[in-house]
């Protein structure tokens, strides 16, 4: 077999430039070899370069079980491997002919190779795309209606998956094994017009070339690269606006949502209904934005409603939770929590994070902490307020207020809103301010908090 050197195929350079570039140079590697073209040239390639960038490379092979003439094709990948004194390794699937074939034969390729990788310890698995496969990919997403995110095509490396050949053309690959002088074979499946890739290839991306008056391969790669490069400056900007509005109690500020930019508010709307298990396409992210702009309630997959009200944005489940059972607090010392807050009552000052309401010495025990009532009203410093004109000014979502605990006396007189009004302890008040010695303490629990010892 000739042996080519760096200058007379562009290929093995490019090679040793993309697995550098993704840190594989003194790594290890398992090449995902088929037998095809693009493959053998990956085989035959990373071969080449090895020794030089000081690398482990170990061969896996394939059979999905779905041709006879698999095995000698399984065979021919093993002699090769052999010849270039790379360790082949041979798994075999089951797969069952029927729809989805490709997509379940990919995803069971991936998993078996990722398996393999794991078990012999290797950084890496590497793949034969080349830059026709990414024009190819990518004129398939256009036409299924993508955006952004999707042209990104295919990726040059993905956690541990690497693609050393996106940079070089199937014409590239061809060219080096006819002066490597290897073979290799052609999966008729390849050829299966019944595949939207095989009619890619073989129709759509010519008649491109004709109409342009030259090979559009390259600059249609181009664009899949520059677009994943935008894609990751816009996925951070959202997320750093995803952290700027999310507001306590849950769901985003309406006001700051409705000001961002289309394409970071159409990414950050997306989180927020993915984040609850909604189904995120581009009409329902069309429809979300316009409720958003005017306000309103908008149904979603599943049960699921998009509610723009109170200022805030959010989803919320199917039905409505019941509220919390009202927890009686007889007298000092006694302890309990209502819904996703914990109370005690304590002596001294309350611990940082927990929140204090002062209680009088003729405190009217014993205190309750309740749901609202319709005609609640609290005393504040300017008078009394409505529970329900609070909560409001608070923001509290109104699928939330039944579950804002409410302190009322043995009366029936609210005392204190845990959170919405602020009457607490305050912490360098001379001692003969104090009327009581004792404090109602409110810690508002994390549902991971909820196995926490009392306070």
């Amino acid at each position: 077999m000739p042996r080519a050197s760096f200058e007379s195929s562009p290929l093995p350079a490019a090679l040793a430039r993309s697995y550098a570039e993704h840190g594989a140079a003194s790594r290890s590697v398992l090449l995902a070899v088929s037998g095809g073209a693009d493959s053998t040239a990956l085989l035959v390639g990373t071969a080449r370069v090895r020794e030089a960038l000081a690398m482990r490379v170990e061969v896996a092979t394939v059979d999905h079980g779905l041709r006879a003439e698999a095995a000698e094709e399984v065979t021919s990948v093993v002699g090769l491997a052999t010849r270039l004194g790379l360790t082949c390794h041979v798994r075999r699937l089951e797969l069952v002919p029927g729809a989805g074939l490709e997509a379940r034969a990919r995803e069971a390729r991936y998993a078996t190779l990722e398996v393999l990788r794991q078990e012999r310890g290797l950084d890496f698995i590497a793949t034969g795309h080349t830059l026709d496969d990414q024009a190819e990919t990518l004129l398939m997403r256009l036409a299924r209606g993508t955006a952004l995110k999707g042209a990104r095509a295919i990726h040059a490396r993905a956690s541990t998956l690497l693609r050393p050949l996106l940079a070089c053309s199937r014409e590239d690959v061809l060219a080096f094994l006819a002066t490597e002088g290897v073979e290799f074979v052609s999966d008729p499946m390849n050829a299966d017009p019944s595949f939207f890739r095989t009619r890619v290839r073989q129709d759509v991306l010519p008649a491109l070339h004709r109409a342009a008056g030259f090979s559009t391969v390259e600059h249609l790669a181009t664009f899949a690269r520059l677009a994943s490069e935008d894609e990751a400056l816009l996925a951070n900007m959202a997320d750093a606006a995803w952290e700027r509005l999310v507001v306590p109690g849950g769901g985003l500020d309406a006001v700051g949502l409705r000001a961002l930019e289309p394409p970071l508010s159409r990414r950050v709307l997306a989180r927020l209904l993915g984040t609850a298990g909604a189904r995120v396409d581009h009409a329902t992210l069309a429809r979300a934005r316009e409720v958003v702009a005017r306000g309103g309630v908008m149904p979603l997959s599943d049960g699921l409603q998009l509610k723009a009200t109170g200022g805030r944005v959010r989803c919320v489940g199917p039905g409505r939770e019941a509220p919390p059972a009202p927890l009686l607090l007889p007298g000092p010392g006694a302890l309990g929590d209502f819904g996703a807050w914990r109370f005690q009552v304590a002596e001294g000052m309350p611990p940082p994070g927990v929140l204090a309401l002062v209680l009088e010495v003729d405190t009217a025990w014993p205190l309750t902490v309740r749901s609202r009532q319709q005609g609640d009203r609290v005393r504040t410093r300017a008078g009394h307020r409505k529970v329900q004109d609070a909560l409001v000014d608070a923001r509290v979502p109104s699928e939330a207020r039944d579950a804002q605990p409410v302190v009322v006396d043995a009366h029936g007189e609210p005392l204190w809103l845990p959170g919405i009004l602020p009457r607490s302890v305050e912490p360098h008040a001379p001692s003969h301010e104090v009327a009581s010695r004792h404090s109602l303490w409110a810690l508002p629990l994390a549902t991971s908090e909820r196995k926490t010892p009392p306070l």
